[in-house]
């Protein structure tokens, strides 16, 4: 079947890749020389899919250019911090068809993506021993009927999915019947999945490693682009080596510290053997015991 759409979801605020989140949305970062959502945008043109619809929150105005640059549509998503993903899925369906749903944040290392699919699929990659990733069983027909969260030696979700039609219609009926329940605004869209795998089918679509990339901090950026041990490309960072008189290569195990206020707090990280908070409110930098 021929793809309809593909819609990439930047809403969310990256708590996790701070302090460079707190300047920049995570999917305009710069990563061997592309911009992180440019460079799946150019694949899936490559790939013959013009009809691409981004899903914004925080920081939306960052991704304005890009509908000059490229002629996608933005789609706002105003419940960005009080709801998990399913709503940014609420935003896009009426036109979730047979269609791609793209992190923003991926690297693709190799083109993933195709002008037809045959049927719904979570891409994956294969973790050898354990792992705490969402981890996936299927059934005898190939498809998913089991998903837990860690495993050991399994196929686990990472990177895109695709959704054929049947597959969009069950999702979005089922998210209308739910959408309003207390209970199902922190879920990801992953755990409404899970919770009907007997009437939601999809399969498994089998990744090597080293296709699929995903940085859920600075220091895992780090191992994929070495050029960030030495710059960072965040005032923030610059700021901290300056006034403690290291280089920003020493500033590591970086963790927010209070991800349920994303701007009130800031984050810890370690140096020289040391751990230290920074408040990004006031710019404080203290030395923990």
């Amino acid at each position: 079947m021929k793809v309809d759409n593909a819609i990439i979801m930047a809403a969310g605020t990256s708590s996790r890749f701070v302090p460079l989140s707190y300047e920049k949305h995570k999917a305009l970062t710069v990563v061997k020389g592309e911009v992180l959502i440019e460079r799946q945008i150019e694949q899936l043109i490559e790939a013959g899919i013009s009809n691409i619809y981004i899903v914004t929150g925080y920081k939306a105005e960052q991704f304005d250019y890009l509908k000059d640059k490229y002629g996608i549509e933005s789609i706002y998503n105003k419940e960005y911090l009080t709801r998990n993903n399913n709503g940014s899925i609420w935003c896009v369906k009426e036109i979730v068809r047979n269609s791609y749903i793209c992190s923003s944040d991926n690297y693709f290392a190799i083109n993933p993506f195709n002008k037809t699919e045959e049927e719904a699929f979570y891409a994956a990659e294969y973790a050898e021993g354990h792992t705490n990733e969402w981890c996936m069983q299927e059934d005898e027909g190939g498809y998913i009927n089991h998903v837990t969260i860690g495993g050991e030696n399994s196929w686990f979700m990472m990177g895109h999915v695709f959704w054929d039609e049947s597959f969009s219609k069950h999702f979005i009926s089922i998210l209308e019947n739910e959408y309003n329940l207390q209970e199902t605004k922190n879920k990801l869209w992953e755990k409404i999945f899970m919770d009907h795998l007997d009437v939601l089918k999809m399969k498994i679509r089998r990744y090597q490693p080293n296709q699929i990339y995903e940085f859920d901090s600075l220091d895992d950026l780090r191992q994929f682009d070495s050029s960030y041990y030495l710059d960072s490309r965040s005032q923030i960072m610059k700021n901290i080596s300056e006034r403690m008189n290291v280089e920003e290569k020493d500033i590591v195990d970086i963790k927010p510290i209070n991800r349920e206020d994303f701007n009130a707090v800031g984050f810890e990280f370690e140096c020289k053997g040391n751990r230290y908070t920074y408040t990004y409110s006031d710019k404080n930098l203290i030395k923990k015991d």
